[in-house]
């Protein structure tokens, strides 16, 4: 998770501005040109785009940039507010122009009233505009105005007294407590801003348990309110805890100790924390993720372009069963693409080993064919020709697509099932995760392994014969395509058992500073996994080959794997069990690893489930303009005009009407 340092957004081009300003202009009756308020933040802006507007709203937002106030937007008016997107506190400035309707550069009692009555707040509960607040701020005559320097205090403050008067008219007899259903009330409407779904759905069940089960106090409130306002000031005494290390588990004794060091937290908000956490994610202590999940941090995350991008589900909690297929349907599919661009680019030296692996003792042959792999490659060539180099391909094609799609969806799927809050996934689980992918490939892959390496091994004997794949499935039968088949499980399940992990592990150690995984970091670690898993691997794959082929004239006849394994290693000795040695698959496994993940990125649906780890680079946003649109006619200080109005609701609660005749019910 990495820190990027705070940039300024370049204003545009004059020239630049004008074009994209007369693309939303028309020319009014004095020949100059305006953009309609309405078309600003409809057609330009994108927001409140529905027949069904409300225009009261669009109004307020238009008054933002329309200083003149005459419902149109001039060129000198859209150039003027590009430049205030770019200063550094062109959020707290928006808001502030939002409420300074005459455009006088202040706010009064009157513009405050009249903005803040067509929120939804008001609606739900009307502000009291004739209490301690309003004459503490405008006056007790309401004629003193608030300037911008006093602005965001006001704002603060307005908010936090809009939570008081809500706890005092659920507590018309000033018992100091409210009911519960009140308490929900109050931080699901009115602070809704605030609250995360993971958080509603568990308010009720905190305030029981840490009040009398059936009231919640002002202190709890106050309490509560002032955690969620300050949750990122909770990270930080967390960090300070755990030294900086994201996944150290921290008891409610070190956090409030460091608490205590850092900042003046309550012990009452710690209690509220720790309730909240245990709740949501079902532990005692707290680690990094479980904060983000009470109060998810502001991050983007960059990625390579997509071609695709599907949100299949709108949270976690719409994750079900058919969403979770869903996925393991479009791992399977990526997977087998993987499996194509893995078979092909190789295949001629997957023949080389199988011809180099099926040099057994003759009684009519004393020497060898093939000296080397590549004194066989060139043999091959030149015997056989090019087509000779990918005879048996279309079995080869098939089976290592079908296998790649079983093998790596499988392990993802285990995987996801044993992952703990940490986002880590025990090392017997990585095992056992790879282990079944091994053996689920096993069984699908062992009959096209068959077809494959007898139509390998036949152009030893036959170099320009044509070979039909179809007539020798007839031939082997069912029981015939799974010859061999236990040399082949004892090849892949220990292999994938030793090869995911270690791939699993790879990536972390190659990851940025920012937890990314480059594309050539995926083919590194996929090719360095391989390296102790080949070893381990290997004799079985030679048993299996010899268990497959037709054996030649003169040729020894093995009846299983036990007597293969022990005749290779009297008559040829251990180091027959290392011919043809699979030199390429640390190539093989680290393209296929590298597509499957790549594509992942390029056509993205977001199944609400787990991602492949370094597949997103999540950067800390330490400015506005890291949120920039990806609108191309938002340029300049336009790039941030989307986040800045956006803003205005989810950081000061700000919530306008968006349809007309919108019916909001009254809380009490």
């Amino acid at each position: 998770m990495g820190w990027e340092k705070p940039r300024r957004i370049e204003r545009a081009h004059r020239s630049d501005l004008l074009d994209i300003f007369h693309k939303y202009s028309q020319i009014g009756a004095n020949g100059y040109r305006f953009i309609k308020s309405t078309d600003l933040i409809t057609k330009y802006f994108g927001l409140l785009s529905t027949a069904q507007h409300d225009q009261n709203t669009v109004e307020l937002l238009a008054g933002i940039i329309d200083t003149s106030k005459d419902g149109y937007i001039s060129f000198s008016e859209f150039v003027t507010f590009e430049g205030l997107l770019t200063v550094p506190d062109a959020l707290y400035f928006t808001a502030f122009r939002l409420f300074d309707t005459n455009g006088n550069g202040k706010v009064t009692f009157d513009e405050f009233k009249h903005v803040i009555s067509h929120t939804t707040l008001q609606k739900m509960m009307p502000f009291n505009m004739n209490g301690n607040f309003v004459r503490m701020y405008f006056g007790r005559r309401k004629n003193r105005v608030v300037t911008y320097a006093e602005f965001s205090q006001f704002l603060h403050d307005f908010h936090e007294e809009y939570a008081t008067e809500a706890f005092r008219r659920f507590d018309p007899d000033c018992k100091g407590t409210i009911p519960i259903s009140s308490f929900v009330s109050i931080m699901t409407n009115l602070r809704s801003h605030l609250v995360q779904p993971k958080v509603g759905a568990h308010l009720e069940a905190v305030a029981r348990q840490l009040g009398d089960g059936e009231s919640v106090s002002y202190p709890f409130f106050v309490a509560f309110n002032s955690l969620l306002n300050n949750m990122e000031l909770m990270k930080k005494v967390y960090l300070q805890a755990s030294r900086g290390l994201p996944s150290t588990e921290i008891t409610k004794h070190e956090f409030l100790s460091s608490g205590q060091v850092m900042s003046q937290l309550t012990p009452l908000q710690v209690d509220i924390l720790f309730t909240i956490s245990q709740l949501i994610n079902d532990s005692p202590t707290l680690i990094l993720s479980d904060l983000q999940s009470i109060a998810p941090e502001q991050y983007y995350i960059k990625v390579e372009n997509r071609v695709l991008d599907i949100k299949a589900v709108r949270s976690p909690e719409e994750r079900g069963y058919y969403v979770e297929f869903l996925e393991s349907v479009y791992r399977f599919c990526i997977g087998l693409v993987a499996g194509l661009f893995e078979s092909v680019p190789t295949y001629p030296m997957d023949l080389v080993k199988t011809r180099m692996q099926n040099q057994r003792p003759s009684k009519l042959i004393s020497s060898k064919i093939y000296s080397t792999n590549v004194d066989c490659l060139l043999k091959i060539r030149h015997v056989e020709g090019m087509r000779g180099l990918y005879r048996g391909l279309a079995p080869h094609v098939i089976g290592s697509s079908l296998g790649k799609a079983f093998k790596l969806s499988m392990n993802d799927w285990i995987r996801d099932h044993f992952m703990n809050r940490k986002g880590q996934v025990p090392f017997p689980a990585e095992v056992f995760a790879g282990a079944c992918a091994g053996l689920c490939s096993a069984i699908v892959v062992n009959p096209l392994e068959i077809i494959k390496i007898r139509m390998q091994d036949v152009g030893q004997l036959f170099p320009h014969s044509k070979f039909s794949m179809l007539k020798l499935i007839r031939r082997l039968g069912f029981k015939g395509m799974y010859q061999g088949m236990t040399a082949c499980m004892m090849r892949d399940v220990p292999f994938s058992a030793i090869f995911f992990p270690g791939y699993a592990h790879m990536k972390l150690y190659l990851q940025d500073e920012d937890g990314y995984n480059s594309p050539f970091s995926l083919l590194v670690a996929g090719a360095t996994a391989t390296i102790p898993a080949v070893p381990i691997s290997m004799p079985f794959d030679v048993i299996k080959t010899r268990l497959q082929v037709v054996p030649k004239p003169g040729e020894i006849v093995y009846t299983g794997t036990l007597d293969c394994a022990l005749r290779i290693y009297r008559e040829e000795g251990y180091r027959s069990f290392m011919q043809g040695t699979r030199v390429i698959k640390p190539t093989q496994v680290g393209l296929a690893l590298l597509v499957y993940e790549v594509l992942q990125r390029w056509f993205y649906v977001d199944f609400a489930g787990t991602r492949p780890t370094g597949s997103e680079k999540l950067v800390q946003i330490t400015s506005v303009d890291q949120l920039k649109s990806e609108n191309p006619d938002h340029i300049g200080g336009y790039a941030l005009a989307l986040p800045i109005l956006a803003g205005i609701e989810s950081k000061f609660g700000l919530v306008f009407p968006k349809f007309k005749n919108q019916v909001v019910h009254p809380l009490i």
